[in-house]
């Protein structure tokens, strides 16, 4: 996920972003789609070893999809891969904008170097997990990955998108982030959204897990967390220089 641009300060120091600033969301004229609601692919709840992994970790499985043959699924939508010699089955994360199913992400479901494959069937569409489903006039949490966005009330997920979000009409946002003090790409990350005056989350010293999904597995109300370590300008400045410590 990118961290917001040259674009989003420029805007900041113009008096343009944060929670009384929502911009006009745009309009875009996309092709004619292949889907519009729907897939022509099984629930993740129907096949046992997509399910039980969702399931493991405590997500709905009925919110994904299942492709047994990823490659050969994704070329008959978009060719993509050239070669399907080496198939995969991967659970089917659906990005859906203005009820059009816009791309999709493939998540492997065993080991594999690369967890997550992202296709867009347009361009101009909004890489986000979740954009349709929120509420653009409250407060709008925003987490790495599809999968922890599900465990968080008015959130969304960034899959690689830009992080300008008051593009899409998201005027008051939370960036909520992976709790890895020593990965400097996340710390860069927080750094600057912390410098664009923009409310993030600071994990506190007692929480050992790495992100929201494995905090739900422990037991922890991660909402009440977030909600209660959630900070902006001066606060956020220190929270950051505490948490990067640890």
């Amino acid at each position: 996920m990118k961290y917001p641009n040259n674009i989003v300060l420029k805007k900041f120091k113009e008096g343009h972003t944060g929670k009384n600033f929502i911009v006009e969301e745009p309009k875009f004229n996309f092709d004619a789609p292949v889907f519009k609601t729907k897939l022509n692919l099984p629930k993740a709840s129907e096949n046992p070893s997509a399910s039980g992994y969702l399931l493991g970790r405590k997500l709905n499985p009925d919110k994904f999809y299942y492709a047994e043959k990823f490659k050969e699924w994704t070329n008959s939508i978009k060719p993509t891969f050239p070669n399907t010699k080496y198939e995969e089955p991967r659970i089917i994360i659906p990005l859906f904008y203005q009820n059009t199913l816009v791309g999709f992400q493939g998540r492997a479901i065993g080991i594999n170097k690369i967890k997550y494959i992202t296709i867009m069937l347009s361009d101009d569409a909004p890489k986000i997990y979740g954009l349709d489903e929120i509420e653009k006039d409250k407060t709008v949490y925003i987490t790495e990955g599809p999968f922890d966005s599900t465990f968080i009330s008015n959130s969304i997920a960034l899959c690689g998108a830009d992080g300008d979000v008051d593009k899409w009409g998201i005027g008051d946002c939370v960036w909520i982030y992976d709790n890895e003090p020593r990965n400097t790409e996340i710390l860069s990350r927080i750094s600057r959204v912390i410098e664009l005056g923009q409310k993030v989350v600071i994990w506190p010293p007692n929480t050992e897990e790495k992100d929201i999904n494995d905090m739900i597995l422990t037991g922890h109300n991660v909402q009440h967390i977030i909600e209660s370590n959630t900070y902006s300008g001066l606060e956020a400045k220190l929270k950051f220089n505490i948490w990067k410590k640890i």
